[in-house]
């Protein structure tokens, strides 16, 4: 079975804590961030890791995620193509066919992709979406129709799904990606007016890094559960 990671991104919103390198290598516990993720495809599975990089960082990606139990194929865009064209040029480098796995290099979850997997192929739709609640990014005021204050609440959840950045897609979805582009304004749109995308509930571990305190919240997570350090793929 086969993946791919989308790594192409320049860790520019990190700053200085972004290093030098592509941020999907970027260290967390003495561990790449991909690493994680190239752990919890194994461990589902996956042997055959196709990683969408910039040009010139094959090298970094194939020595930095080796040895984690899977085949990695790290595929350079040409150019900028965006997350689409980034997803799209990479599946050209398939060996099989059949559902695939696709996720952001810049993220940790812990879902069940063995779960996620059964429940697209029971559902048979183009594409399958990992979704995970949304939460305030600050502190609620609980008000009545009077102005009276009634209550405060720090970062309460939302009535709302969000795009986790983890997909199971099909050869009708992988064929409508974009050449150029990101696949959330085209692709997924087109696909959920006919009603063929599909949505997976998360509400576990979802963290992703995009700023230092992303970073540090990362860091501070894996920390606090080792296993997802010593493990050589993380339970």
């Amino acid at each position: 079975m086969e993946a791919i990671i989308l790594a192409g991104g320049k860790a520019e919103r990190l700053g200085d804590a972004g290093g030098t390198g592509p941020k999907a290598l970027r260290p967390l516990a003495g561990r790449p961030l991909a690493g994680y993720q190239v752990s919890r495809l194994v461990q589902a599975g996956v042997d055959r890791v196709l990683v969408s990089c910039a040009l010139g960082q094959e090298p970094l990606f194939s020595a930095e995620l080796s040895g984690l139990g899977a085949e990695i194929v790290a595929v350079a865009e040409p150019e900028p193509l965006g997350r689409g064209g980034g997803l799209r040029y990479a599946a050209a480098r398939r060996e099989e066919s059949g559902p695939l796995l696709a996720l952001n290099g810049d993220e940790l979850l812990d879902v069940d992709l063995e779960d996620l997997l059964a429940r697209h192929r029971e559902r048979g739709p183009a594409a399958t979406v990992v979704v995970a609640p949304m939460t305030s990014a600050f502190g609620v005021v609980d008000v009545d129709g009077d102005g009276l204050v009634t209550g405060f609440r720090e970062a309460p959840r939302l009535p709302f799904w969000v795009n986790a950045g983890l997909y199971v897609l099909d050869e009708e979805a992988l064929e409508r990606l974009p050449e150029r582009g990101d696949h959330e304004t085209s692709t997924f749109p087109a696909l959920a007016e006919e009603g063929r995308l599909r949505a997976y509930r998360h509400e576990g571990v979802w963290l992703t890094v995009n700023t230092p305190k992303d970073l540090r919240r990362a860091e501070e997570y894996v920390g606090a559960h080792p296993e997802w350090v010593t493990a050589r793929t993380p339970v």
